[in-house]
């Protein structure tokens, strides 16, 4: 495997909230991904908008960042070939309502704001999310 072949992931608080921890997990080892590294973690408002930067002044900012900080989430690094690309098919359009049937936001997303799970756009946003979460140690 190369470093290309990760991608991270967070089970985002509604979903923890709904228990669909389990389930989600179930479908992403069902499809072939395995998880190097995992953890239930609560970030800080702090930490949210240090996540989520790159979306700092876009108009849903700040209802991305209090959802994101309302509860507990679980970031996880799975390892797949060409994880990021599997990885987004299989947790489907950002809108549940567009999302094809069977994945992940199309089973457990509630809205377009609260989509269930966070999936990495991009080889080089995977190794920086990851890095965000995860130091090596804790890598597997």
């Amino acid at each position: 495997m190369h470093k290309n072949d990760i991608t991270l992931t967070m089970i985002k608080p509604g979903a923890v909230k709904k228990n669909h921890i389990g389930p989600i997990l179930g479908i992403i080892n069902e499809n072939g991904f395995r998880i190097k590294a995992m953890k239930l973690t609560h970030l800080s408002v702090d930490l949210a908008r240090k996540f989520y930067a790159i979306h700092e002044g876009k108009p849903f900012f700040d209802d991305l960042i209090s959802f994101m900080s309302s509860g507990p989430i679980v970031a996880a690094i799975l390892e797949k070939e060409n994880a990021v690309t599997d990885f987004r098919a299989l947790i489907g359009a950002t809108d549940p309502d567009k999302a094809e049937e069977g994945t992940i936001r199309k089973l457990f997303a509630e809205s377009l704001s609260h989509n269930a799970v966070h999936g990495s756009d991009s080889n080089d946003n995977a190794q920086i999310e990851a890095s965000f979460f995860f130091n090596q140690t804790e890598i597997f």
